[in-house]
């Protein structure tokens, strides 16, 4: 079968998956989640075993450490995945939500919904827990889902799927298909899917928009900073600085770049210096490649004048994921969170908090950077659209 026709077909089964679940209760939903993470925890041994088989072929192929960091499902990576499965489950769901009622003068009222999309696309990269994640919300939004994850997780993902379509049948499906042509065949599955939402790399995320005729959330690089203004509580900055690089330097939320108020940089930075190398940091003191993400145990450093400096830097250069400025000053502050366009900004707070369960939205499908429809960490409410509903009593329009 052509790939075309692969993706069609699941594409169609997925349609009338989502007619299906648009009839379930809350109750019904919940209690498929619950079944859900039954089942993962039955199959955790198969699933143990294929992960382990991907992160072998993955060191063997050179695949960086922080690849294969997202790629290992430990126990206790296992164990926070079926726990946000169950913890979906217990948040409450959006789908028929009223948002506004309007009562009319010509007669008629209008109600603004809560409504599921009705199928999602969801292309991923290197980490499996992302399956389980976004099948539970997407689940729960009542939206059906088609997941395409990368060769290297191949086994892992097909694992965890036949554990979760033993639940759900073809409301969750994984696309087997490793050609690169498969992910171009469902971003134009006009009329069948309903948006798609890349879960990898820059150049995976421009490959899908340059292919779309479907609309993509997308979710661009994490290139967050942690500004250190002169006003600053210094052990409070090495606190936040350290767990924002350190804590789990592949994740998109750690910071990427420090920038230093230049009064305090004669005093922090040999602070920072010595910190770095304690934490075999590689700190890169350069003017150049402001850009980058590195998703390691690196970062760049700068230098600027002012609180403002930071904030003009930052939105030329940040990807408009996560910035944090560390201040004791509660204006500066004001005037940081208020300029700069990220979709998450911070004031003494650690960028690692970019994060659907930190969040209390229990796991994310993603973290939008983008603006429309949906910015930051995505939940539950950003699975849903919205439709208005038209009552009255034999009105007319004059």
């Amino acid at each position: 079968m052509e790939i075309s026709e692969i993706i069609h077909e699941m594409a169609v089964k997925a349609r009338l998956a989502a007619a299906e679940l648009r009839k379930l209760t809350t109750e019904e939903k919940n209690a498929m989640l619950l079944k859900i993470a039954d089942a993962l925890e039955a199959a955790k041994p198969a699933i143990d075993a294929a992960n382990a088989e991907d992160v072998a072929v993955a060191k063997e192929n050179g695949l960086s450490p922080a690849m294969v960091d997202r790629l290992t499902l430990t126990d206790s990576r296992f164990k926070s995945m079926v726990d946000g499965v169950r913890y979906v489950a217990q948040l409450p769901d959006p789908v028929g939500e009223t948002i506004w009622t309007r009562d009319r003068p010509s007669g008629i009222r209008i109600c603004k919904t809560r409504e599921p999309f009705g199928v999602v696309a969801v292309v991923f990269e290197s980490r499996p827990n992302v399956f389980v994640d976004t099948a539970a919300l997407c689940l729960k939004t009542g939206n059906a889902i088609i997941l395409r994850g990368g060769k290297e997780a191949i086994r892992s993902n097909t694992a965890l799927n036949a554990a979760i379509k033993s639940v759900t049948g073809d409301a969750v499906q994984l696309v087997e298909v490793l050609d690169h042509a498969a992910v171009a065949e469902m971003v134009r599955a006009v009329g069948l899917i309903d948006v798609a939402i890349p879960r990898g790399g820059e150049r995976l995320i421009r490959a899908m928009c340059e292919a779309a005729l479907i609309p993509v959330l997308k979710h661009y690089k994490g290139v967050c900073h942690v500004y250190v203004d002169d006003k600053a509580d210094l052990a409070m900055a090495l606190d936040i600085l350290h767990n924002a690089k350190v804590q789990r330097p592949s994740a998109c939320n750690a910071a990427e770049c420090l920038l230093v108020h230049e009064k305090l940089a004669p005093l922090f930075l040999p602070m920072v210096r010595a910190w770095a190398e304690d934490q075999k940091v590689t700190l890169h003191e350069t003017d150049q490649d402001w850009e980058r993400e590195f998703l390691a145990l690196e970062m760049n450093v700068g230098i600027v004048s002012d609180y403002r400096a930071a904030i003009a830097h930052i939105n030329r250069y940040a990807s408009h994921h996560s910035d944090c400025i560390v201040t004791n000053d509660a204006d500066r502050a004001k005037e940081f969170l208020r300029d700069v366009d990220s979709a998450c900004v911070y004031h003494n707070v650690s960028t690692r908090f970019t994060d659907g369960a930190e969040f209390g939205m229990g796991a994310e499908i993603g973290i939008s950077t983008d603006k429309l429809h949906a910015r930051g960490p995505m939940g539950l409410e950003e699975l849903t659209t919205y439709k208005y509903t038209v009552t009255g009593d034999g009105v007319v329009r004059k």
